[in-house]
């Protein structure tokens, strides 16, 4: 497996054009016209001066912009900030600079000023093929403008993902199956493929538990998440990812650290972090409210509601749970160095037995992994490998 993942910055902008019933993110809508984007910019660069002044030095090896919106963003700010960057740390020469976006919030003028301040990856947010479906999804575009934001994306940038939702209300698994013929039509190398969840914060979440709504039940769940993997996998867009298919040189280098337990600077209304600071690792997270952080960020310099060291039990216990999403697993080296522990003695070696005979992890001297099973009902096995350990 590869060498440690060096230091990722995630810059997350809080503005949409609108709020979708299914959203739970850090996120609000505004007009684009209403946006102070002198004062944001000036706002994300003091609180990230202030990440790089209390960080230990590190090789920045990627850049996400997220959100929310980031597509709203003046590229004048992405420009300012990647300069930023590069005059307080060395950069890495394959340096990744990912701009989530949504269809309609961008054209080939917006584009071209995007790539010209350094952005290398889009991921655009489609979340499906189906004009009825983004109705339900309360999206703003339609599948014509989606393609055509598409491909004015894709004559500017080699490196583009579309995200889509599936496990939709009412959907059939029959015209999932169509959809993602489509979208592999496209011939992307990267597709992110998310299970619509109903969290009872959103207005789709409260349809759910009134009645209004009916999600999929556990088998039909298992049933397009197994169709999925396969239909993905015949088109050699295999999961790295629970959620994340791509051709290998294609795969996300920012999220693919992260997840193997890689730190990274979380900057912006509600991001979360992990820093290194003074040989330890540190979680951190943001005020949510975008006019309270950047509040605090004028007076303090930051917007930190918490930064906290994270005990060595509960760093090994998070890259257990970050490892076991991806394909590839844990890697038992990697994971002694960043933990200090040895993996077997975090995880319960009978229920590493029960799971393996089960069919939901494997296991060699290397690396510890889970099955497409094990993916599928990752919450559960994790439970089950850390219970009674640290």
């Amino acid at each position: 497996m590869s060498r440690d993942p060096q230091l990722g910055v995630y810059i997350h902008w809080p503005w949409c054009l609108s709020k979708c019933p299914y959203c739970d993110f850090n996120s609000q809508a505004i007009d684009p016209k209403d946006i102070d984007q002198e004062g944001w910019r000036k706002s994300l660069l003091a609180e990230l001066a202030h990440c790089l002044g209390a960080t230990d030095r590190a090789r920045i090896g990627s850049v996400f912009f997220g959100g929310g919106t980031p597509s709203l963003i003046d590229p004048a700010s992405i420009a300012a900030i990647l300069e930023l960057l590069s005059k307080h740390r060395p950069i890495s020469k394959q340096l990744e600079v990912t701009l989530e976006a949504n269809p309609g919030t961008i054209d080939a003028k917006r584009l071209d000023h995007f790539r010209q301040a350094g952005v290398n990856r889009v991921s655009l947010g489609m979340q499906a093929l189906d004009d009825q479906a983004l109705k339900q999804l309360g999206r703003s575009h339609d599948t014509k403008a989606a393609l055509k934001a598409l491909d004015l994306i894709r004559k500017r940038f080699e490196r583009v993902s579309i995200d889509l939702i599936y496990g939709r209300p009412g959907q059939s698994l029959n015209s999932w199956q169509d959809e993602l013929t489509k979208a592999l039509g496209l011939g992307l190398d990267h597709y992110s493929l998310y299970q619509l969840t109903y969290e009872s914060s959103t207005p789709l979440g409260r349809a759910a538990l009134e009645g209004r709504i009916k999600p999929l039940d556990g088998d039909s769940e298992a049933d397009f998440f197994a169709m999925t993997q396969d239909q993905m996998g015949a088109a050699i867009r295999c999961a790295y990812e629970i959620s994340n298919y791509a051709s290998k040189s294609a795969y996300c280098r920012h999220n693919l650290d992260i997840w193997r337990g890689g730190t990274y600077l979380g900057v912006g209304p509600g991001a979360h972090g992990r820093e290194p600071r003074d040989g330890q690792i540190h979680a951190t997270e943001r005020l949510a409210d975008p006019l309270a952080w950047a509040k605090q960020v004028a007076a303090k310099g930051h917007g930190y509601k918490t930064c906290e060291p994270l005990l060595p039990g509960e760093r090994a216990q998070e890259l257990i749970l970050l490892g076991l999403r991806l394909t590839e697993g844990i890697d038992r080296a990697r994971f002694a160095r960043q933990s200090g522990f040895d993996l077997a003695e975090v995880i319960n070696p009978l229920a590493v037995q029960r799971m393996a005979a089960d069919g939901y992890i494997q296991q060699d001297c290397t690396s510890l992994r889970t099955t497409p099973q094990g993916r599928q009902l990752l919450d559960s096995v994790v439970r089950i490998l850390l219970s009674e350990s640290l």
